[in-house]
């Protein structure tokens, strides 16, 4: 009997569980119950957030998935509940580890562009909003995209209205060997931003705030072509946000930024296939 080729979605559940296989120990502790592994919990929400579905969705699917359960070595299908234990149990640090793993798959050029984005925050009516008095109704998403593979480096999300010149330096001090070129648009316009890119080895063309001739004339010695990569940021937010949703559908903040997190890692893990 002829083998049958495989999706590009059993090759995505291949290559998530093998980042998995590399970022987590098999089990969380050896009191473990042992009927699902950490890998399988991984690989099950990295597929929820592709397939942009629900926890029963997800598991009423895989009935009629054999070779992916296959691949997952599942002999029986989780319940709802039990995912969402394992997501609730998963530390942002292990979506960060997995997602710094993820970039390894794909060939990255080091030119990163930084840029910040609105993800709603809850698709509820406006009424529960203004019950529950969620006054921020979008998160905000900063990414640091390598321009060669559109790899997401680096996320860093936040629920108050921070500046954009607040949070660069944080992912530059956690990326400086990733990054060589920082590409930035005119939000990131602040003197110790550069100052601070430049004593970590990263060479930063970020666009000045026109306020006098000085700085259009800085502006026009811009290697236009490297900065115009850029966009390749934009190009990012937009397929995030149209092939796994411009919002998040967890109700806490904390839940809400480790979705985050695997829909970077799934996009990472989407373009390496």
């Amino acid at each position: 009997m002829k083998t049958l080729p495989k999706s590009r979605l059993l090759r995505f559940v291949e290559q998530a569980m093998q980042l998995a296989q590399r970022a987590v120990a098999r089990y969380s502790s050896k009191f473990s119950k042992r009927r699902y592994t950490l890998h399988q919990h991984i690989v099950l929400l990295c597929l929820k957030v592709r397939k942009n579905t629900t926890y029963r969705a997800l598991l009423d699917e895989l009935i009629e998935m054999p070779r992916i359960r296959s691949t997952l070595d599942l002999e029986e299908i989780p319940s709802p509940s039990t995912l969402c234990k394992a997501f609730n149990r998963l530390d942002m640090a292990v979506w960060r580890v997995l997602l710094n793993l993820s970039v390894t798959i794909l060939p990255t050029n080091s030119i990163v562009g930084i840029d910040a984005s609105g993800f709603d925050r809850s698709h509820a009516s406006k009424h529960y909003t203004k019950r529950t008095k969620l006054t921020i109704q979008q998160l905000k998403v900063t990414l640091l995209v390598d321009t060669k593979s559109n790899a997401v480096i680096d996320l860093h999300v936040t629920t108050t209205r921070k500046h954009d010149s607040q949070i660069a330096p944080s992912l530059i001090k956690r990326n400086t060997d990733e990054v060589a070129i920082l590409l930035g648009d005119k939000g990131y316009d602040d003197q110790k931003i550069r100052a601070l890119a430049r004593e970590t080895g990263v060479r930063p063309l970020i666009k000045h705030r026109e306020f006098s001739p000085l700085h259009k004339a800085w502006n026009s010695r811009l290697d236009a072509d490297l900065y115009g990569q850029r966009s390749q940021n934009e190009t990012v937010n937009s397929r995030l946000k149209r092939k796994y949703g411009a919002f998040v559908r967890s109700r806490r903040w904390w839940k809400q930024f480790r979705e985050l997190a695997i829909g970077c890692l799934t996009h990472n893990i989407d373009k390496g296939l």
